[in-house]
């Protein structure tokens, strides 16, 4: 009789079986911990020199930490505060709680999930309970209140990292941060320092100079990795991610060479080394080959460009939609002047709207600026200068991307082709 397939594996039988790549892809994920940080020594030294005060139940300076996206910030932190609970297991107790202020992006939040990140069930006598603070729905002062009482009975050190933290700033203002950096005046038992990790130097602009003053005590810049910093990580990365003999020569440097055109982004350079060695997995390819970085590279471009795209507003989703419409039409290269009379056509059938024409010449700006069109301005005589734009993208996908948009489901069958018929007459004669 011919052997049956296993149902439950029948589909990814291939991939259980054929795998010639990957020993742990998980080692190439941002949120992988190495033992080890290459080419970051100096800043772990300073983060724990002004932390050490800590161990000796002392109140360590607030750090401000600044530095472009994929250069180390936050994974030298988390390093830094694992090494200082472990040398905290035998003295004074010393704890880091690191909330991410994209997500926790209000005061409320914030004080709540430090005080729920504090388990003081130990500490606490079997009499006493602790008590829970919610989500939402408290009076800010009284969740304030609650955590302090939580820090008193606690003691010791706790170390508060505020990842992101111009989000919160821009979104919530500083109130928050001036009540943290005033919060060891209200403790006894107990002390708080604060680390502020940022891409955006700008945010400290939207601070009052006192909380300024109070919060940046110690600050420190991160470097951009350089191309032969990136070969290193990737190289020690590349050991535990990937079966020996995985590797083409120049898929390393490659990658390196490609993220330190990005500002020296190790995340980049990592995503591009995962997606690249995933391509050539699904391939069923014995090797991972520069041509598979060349199109994760295409790849992770459109990717992000997409997410781009779901973020805009749906003004600027419109205009594009005004763009598609017209590409469709056979216009592959067309002007503002054609993308206005377009928007301003199918704006009010959707309720939204319709802008002036020198407000879409600005979000076509944007747009452009942002990598999704591409725009150039040619000479027209003595009839002036004009501006064209066309697509370098897939536009089946961004049409699927704008189209998501609740506000533009009306959209979604206006460029049949009676509609079609009816632009290409009134104005493609």
């Amino acid at each position: 009789m011919p052997e049956t397939e296993d149902p439950s594996t029948g589909l990814f039988k291939k991939y259980l079986t054929n795998n010639r790549i990957f020993k742990n892809r998980e080692v190439l994920r941002h949120s992988y911990r190495p033992q080890i940080l290459p080419h970051r020594k100096p800043q772990i030294e300073e983060v724990a020199s002004i932390l050490a005060p800590s161990l000796r139940n002392e109140t360590p300076s607030n750090i401000l930490i600044y530095g472009k996206t994929g250069t180390g910030k936050t994974a030298c932190v988390r390093y830094v505060g694992t090494e200082l609970e472990k040398a905290s297991s035998k003295g004074p107790v010393c704890r880091l709680v690191h909330l991410n202020c994209e997500v926790i992006d209000t005061q409320y939040r914030v004080l709540a999930q430090i005080a729920k990140s504090l388990d003081v069930s130990e500490e606490l006598g079997s009499d006493k309970t602790r008590t829970h603070i919610p989500m939402t729905g408290w009076p800010t002062d009284q969740v304030y209140a609650e955590l302090k009482n939580q820090l008193e009975a606690t003691g010791g050190v706790l170390v508060i990292v505020l990842d992101e933290i111009d989000k919160l700033v821009k979104k919530s203002g500083d109130d928050t941060l001036y009540n943290l950096t005033r919060i060891n005046s209200d403790l006894k038992n107990s002390k708080v320092s604060i680390i502020g990790i940022s891409n955006d130097l700008s945010f400290k602009d939207f601070l009052d100079p006192r909380v300024l003053s109070s919060l940046s005590e110690e600050e420190i810049v991160f470097p951009p990795y350089n191309a032969p910093q990136l070969v290193d990580i990737l190289a020690q990365r590349a050991d535990g991610a990937f079966i020996a003999g995985a590797l083409a020569d120049g898929v390393i440097p490659l990658c390196s060479a490609l993220a330190a055109q990005e500002h020296g982004d190790a995340r980049r350079a990592l995503d591009l080394f995962r997606i690249s060695g995933e391509l050539a997995d699904r391939d069923e390819s014995s090797q991972v080959t520069e041509a598979h970085v060349k199109q994760a590279q295409a790849k992770i471009e459109t990717d992000s460009m997409i997410e781009c795209i779901a973020t805009l507003p749906t003004q600027s989703k419109l205009i594009l939609f005004s763009m598609l419409i017209l590409e469709k039409l056979g216009q592959n290269i067309f002007t503002s002047g054609e993308v206005s009379r377009i928007y301003q056509d199918i704006a009010p059938t959707i309720q939204l709207d319709v802008l002036t024409h020198r407000r879409i010449t600005d979000l076509i700006s944007e747009l452009n600026m942002l990598g999704v069109i591409n725009t150039r301005v040619v000479s027209r005589g003595r009839y002036g200068r004009t501006k064209e734009m066309w697509f370098d993208s897939n536009t089946d996908k961004i049409r699927e991307v704008v189209l998501k948009d609740s506000r533009l489901n009306g959209l979604k069958d206006l460029d049949a082709s009676q509609m079609e018929a009816k632009w290409l007459k009134t104005w493609f004669r």
